[in-house]
């Protein structure tokens, strides 16, 4: 299993994290962004930077990735493209994306796009906080562990 990380929106601390668990595990762990991002230097962690665009990095993502990697990714409907390709999809929150559950958080942005665009202010989502960060390294060790 390879570790994709949607970098351009992943906070630093959840980076963090992931570096320090491809180092502990020796599992491949690649940065895709659309700006240049700091990776520390590692044989197992690669940062590739793509053209700025909308869905660019997305689609690098899934032109890459293989069945059973693991996606990091706070972007639902690349979570719904990584699971129609079998990979695993953990939000930087440890929030795990599968075939279950992907259709009602569609739907659900979805919802919440169509209010922005009627000029509904929604506000947005709360800073990560401990338990967030607690949350996403006890799925991720889970997802590992496995």
């Amino acid at each position: 299993m390879k570790i994709w990380i949607d970098a351009d929106a992943c906070p630093a601390v959840i980076k963090e994290i992931l570096f320090r668990a491809a180092e502990r595990t020796k599992r491949h762990l690649m940065l895709i962004a659309n700006h240049p991002v700091y990776i520390p230097p590692s044989p197992f962690i690669r940062m590739y930077q793509v053209e700025s665009g909308f869905d660019v990095a997305d689609n690098e993502i899934i032109k890459r990735m293989d069945k059973g990697d693991l996606v990091i990714t706070s972007d639902i409907p690349l979570a719904a493209e990584v699971i129609k390709k079998e990979g695993v999809v953990l939000s930087p929150r440890g929030e795990l994306y599968t075939k279950e559950n992907i259709d009602s958080r569609l739907s659900m942005r979805n919802f919440m796009e169509n209010l922005r665009a009627s000029g509904v202010d929604t506000g947005g989502l709360s800073a990560l906080n401990q338990n967030d960060r607690k949350s996403f390294a006890d799925q991720l060790d889970k997802l590992l562990a496995q």
